[in-house]
């Protein structure tokens, strides 16, 4: 069960975590509370599954990196599998099911064309895949997700 502070804590680290030398020391202070605290709440929030992961947003395209969707049509008993061995590529931000006969989707950021075609290659021919649509990002929206809880 979450606590108020949890999600207090929860508010606040979704919007930002200060570049600083102890950063949940200041994420402490600004919830009237200490650093050791604070690191106890956030390890616990994780080992219970309410945090995935924590890191930076970068702007990827300024990076010089491509972005794609990926449409993939998976043999439904392949399906969990395929998936796994999709997530080994370090470029994959998520993929999730989806219905009909297209029912794996997948983002990916690969640092150059060739790299993202040689990827794509590799996972038509994984077993279980009949075929896949690569669905390159032509303009960018970004939403700023954030659930503010009370």
């Amino acid at each position: 069960m979450l606590t108020d502070f949890d999600k207090r804590l929860l508010n606040v680290i979704q919007k930002e975590i200060p570049l600083a030398a102890r950063p949940f020391a200041v994420v402490a202070e600004r919830l009237n509370s200490d650093e050791a605290y604070v690191l106890e709440r956030l390890r616990w929030l994780r080992s219970q599954g309410f945090i995935r992961r924590m890191g930076p947003f970068f702007d990827s395209a300024r990076l010089g990196y491509s972005g794609t969707l990926v449409a993939v049509e998976v043999e439904p008993a392949s399906l969990a599998e395929v998936a796994e061995r999709i997530n080994l590529y370090p470029g994959v931000t998520h993929n999730y099911e989806r219905e009909g006969p297209y029912n794996l989707w997948f983002a990916l950021l690969s640092p150059n064309a060739e790299a993202l075609d040689r990827i794509l290659r590799e996972v038509a021919l994984l077993p279980g895949v009949r075929r896949l649509v690569n669905l390159p990002a032509q303009r960018k929206f970004k939403v700023n997700v954030q659930f503010t809880l009370e």
